[in-house]
């Protein structure tokens, strides 16, 4: 897909229609590295910021950090966040060699309103396995997981179908809200994220991957 500035209506259309190729299931395939994506914007221009952090699997050592910013011409609209940032993530995965066998993005997976998050469309067009963590819920339903670490409950749509999982990374703090994005199940999303959680909430990757996007921008802002 080339022509990422559609108008709202064919955006959803075309959601609808790739949310269909999307494979909720894990190849047998070692991961040795695993990238962390995070993306800031300056509300000054229509500059977009991509920082993807790579660290080896699962020893989680920064391997190489790749950014990359560009002009966005998408407007923030939620359930279409893709169109907005997709364009830069691709941009900078061109670059990358070699490619993860894994991408932890800080958005949804099939926890969408169309099943196609930003962890689902990108994990597509990479053709990379693909998982969502985000901070919040944006669409389905839950009940509270308890205030342990490693508690968990499964998040629904509104027909009942389990479309992500609500994990406590650490005791007696916010959960977490995973979901597969592309090329791999619920459980095993869970699974990966545990294994990526230090002592912080926000898994690794995509924690310094915000460290790194919001260093980027003030460097390159200051120019």
């Amino acid at each position: 897909m080339n022509n990422w500035n559609l108008p709202v209506k064919e955006a959803v259309e075309l959601q609808k229609q790739l949310s269909k190729k999307i494979v909720l299931k894990f190849s047998s395939r070692k991961i040795n590295y695993i990238a962390g994506v995070d993306l800031g914007y300056d509300k000054k221009s229509e500059l977009g910021f991509c920082s993807v952090v790579i660290f080896t699997f699962p020893d989680l050592d920064i391997f190489q950090i790749y950014n990359y910013h560009q002009e966005v011409l998408f407007p923030y609209i939620p359930g279409l966040l893709s169109f907005r940032e997709g364009p830069i993530i691709i941009k900078i995965f061109e670059k990358i060699i070699p490619k993860p066998e894994l991408i932890i993005f800080d958005g949804q997976g099939i926890a969408h309103q169309r099943k196609l998050g930003i962890a689902s469309h990108m994990g597509l067009l990479l053709n990379i396995p693909s998982i969502g963590c985000a901070k919040s819920k944006l669409y389905g339903k839950y009940e509270e997981p308890a205030s342990e670490k490693g508690s968990r409950s499964y998040l629904y749509d509104y027909k009942d179908n389990p479309i992500g999982v609500v994990l406590r990374t650490k005791d007696n703090v916010k959960p977490v809200f995973i979901s597969p994005g592309h090329l791999i199940g619920i459980n095993k999303s869970v699974e990966i994220i545990m294994k990526c959680v230090t002592k912080y909430r926000i898994p690794e990757p995509t924690r310094i991957a915000d460290i790194q996007v919001a260093k980027y921008k003030e460097a390159i802002l200051q120019n």
